[in-house]
Formats: structure tokens, sequence, C-alpha cells
């Protein structure tokens, strides 16, 4: 009977090792690692918008692509607003993380509440801030970002309807109304929703260049010019 449990044992192992295995996460070492901010109540196009741009340079050659990653304080499922579950790739509380180069952090429910008074990820965001070529933000992800205290001197933006807001809960910023995104040194806020798009192709762009740009748009059947785009860069 020992021998028997014992057996059922190590199958167990096994299968939980192989397990793993198969569900590690595989990122190109020559390529640029992009991590995307996750939390409950993330919203679905903030999120998957500039995941599919930044992932398609994977299908373009003679460039150094992106691998592109979720992070959170967790391990467990997030479930965003519209109702998706997503495994996070890393939980940034538990596990070394690759070097980051550029971190998204898309809006999500709570990012003008609760999600302000979470230390662990405010000081993420901060020890990000310190290692990172770009960081960006979609919609509310700003209040992420000012509450950080990394866009304090910078200019930046967010969803239209929470300029106000914005204004009101960080009054020292220098804030962009009536624009799709804001390039202020390393740092791309945007409007967030459809134009997420438009502000993930941008930092495209502006690190592989227009015709790059272009065919990624293509791809995704975006018409694709920035003179069409109202932004403001610093």
């Amino acid at each position: 009977m020992k021998s028997i449990n014992l057996l059922f044992i190590l199958i167990f192992i096994i299968l939980v090792s192989c397990e793993s295995k198969t569900n590690k996460l595989e990122l190109n070492p020559s390529w640029y690692n992009v991590a995307f901010l996750i939390t409950d109540g993330v919203y679905n196009t903030e999120l998957t918008a500039p995941f599919d741009i930044f992932q398609h340079t994977q299908f373009r050659r003679g460039i150094k692509a992106m691998n592109v990653f979720t992070v959170s304080n967790t391990s467990e499922l997030v479930k965003t607003f519209e109702g998706i579950r997503v495994k996070p790739d890393f939980n940034f509380l538990k596990e070394n993380l690759p070097h980051i180069d550029i971190l998204v952090v898309p809006s999500a429910e709570h990012h003008m509440t609760s999600d302000l008074k979470n230390i662990d990820l405010i000081n993420f965001i901060k020890k990000m801030d310190k290692s990172t070529k770009y960081i960006t933000s979609h919609c509310d992800g700003a209040f992420m970002l000012a509450q950080a205290g990394i866009l304090d001197g910078r200019y930046s933006t967010t969803f239209p309807s929470d300029i106000g807001n914005y204004k009101k809960m960080f009054p020292n910023l220098m804030v962009k109304d009536n624009v799709v995104f804001v390039h202020d040194g390393k740092y791309i806020t945007s409007a967030g929703g459809a134009r997420s798009f438009d502000a993930a192709l941008y930092l495209i762009e502006i690190m592989y260049g227009d015709s790059m740009a272009r065919s990624i748009a293509k791809g995704l059947v975006i018409d694709w010019d920035l003179d069409k785009v109202p932004h403001f860069k610093k």
C-alpha cells in the first residue's frame, strides 16, 4: 500500500513539474521586454490595444521586436471590467522579473480610488521608473503614474471625462486636454479607449520609424497617419 501511495505521489510531482514547464513564459533575450501592469477591473481595450500593437513587432523582420507579458501583485486570475479572466505572467511581489524596458499601465476600474492607496502598486511603478526606457498609460492609468509622483513637472493627459478629477486630485500637474496622447520625456499618457491604438502606434513610430508603424497598423486594418492624430509632444 505504501509503495502505491509513493507511486501516486511521484506521478503527481512529475505532472506538476511538466505543467510548470509547459506554462513557463519564454522570452527572447535579444528583444525588448514590455510589461503590462494589470489589476482587477482592468479595461479590455486599454490592455489589448497596445498589447496587440507591440506583439505584432514579432512578425516583422530586421528589428529588435518586443516580448509582451503581464505583471500583477497577485498570482490569481485577474478579472477585467468586462469579465475576461487573465492569468498574470508574473507576480512582482513573489517572483524575480526580467528587466523591463517598457511599462504599460492600462486603465482599471479602481485607478481613481482604492488602487491609488495600494502601496505595492505605487512602489512598483516608482521602481520601474528608475530603469525603464518608456512608461505609458492609457485612460485612467495616468492617475497611477501621477500618484507615484513620476509625472511631476511633466505634461500628461487622461480619459476626457476624467480630466476634471485629474486636475483636482493632482493640481500641480501640467495637464493637456483635447488630445489623444501626450509625450513628455519617456512618458506617454493617452486618452485611452480605442485611441489606445494610436498611442501604441506612436511609440512604434518613434522606436522603429514611420514605415514600421504603418506596416503594423495595416496588419490590424488601422489607417495610421500621425499628422492626423491630435497629440502633444514636449
